[in-house]
């Protein structure tokens, strides 16, 4: 009759690094299991955020202004026109100040 090599005392017996690629291959899992939970939690706690910060109602923009670009800080909204002035304004729209960049 055949010998069944099916069982794993036996199979370890016969090749020793048997036991060692089990072992890589347990641990390997532990960590993707473990990494997989962690991508969840991060993408959960980033996802919850809120994705914009709150808004005036209206900013006016000077006379013949158009915008290229807008960056919200922590206290000021800040917009870059296409005639490459940089207007800053605060929380409730108002302007603070503008300057105009050098090409």
């Amino acid at each position: 009759m055949a010998q069944d090599d099916t069982d794993w005392k036996v199979a370890a017996k016969a090749v020793p690094e048997l036991r060692f690629l089990k072992t890589l291959v347990t641990g390997l899992t532990l960590v993707m299991g473990v990494g997989m939970i962690v991508v969840v939690a991060l993408l959960w706690v980033r996802l919850n955020q809120p994705v914009l910060p709150e808004l005036p109602d209206a900013i006016t923009l000077p006379q013949d202004a158009q915008t290229r670009a807008v960056t919200f800080a922590t206290d000021r909204i800040v917009v870059l026109t296409t005639d490459d002035r940089v207007l800053v304004y605060d929380r409730a729209g108002t302007l603070v100040g503008q300057t105009a960049l050098q090409p």
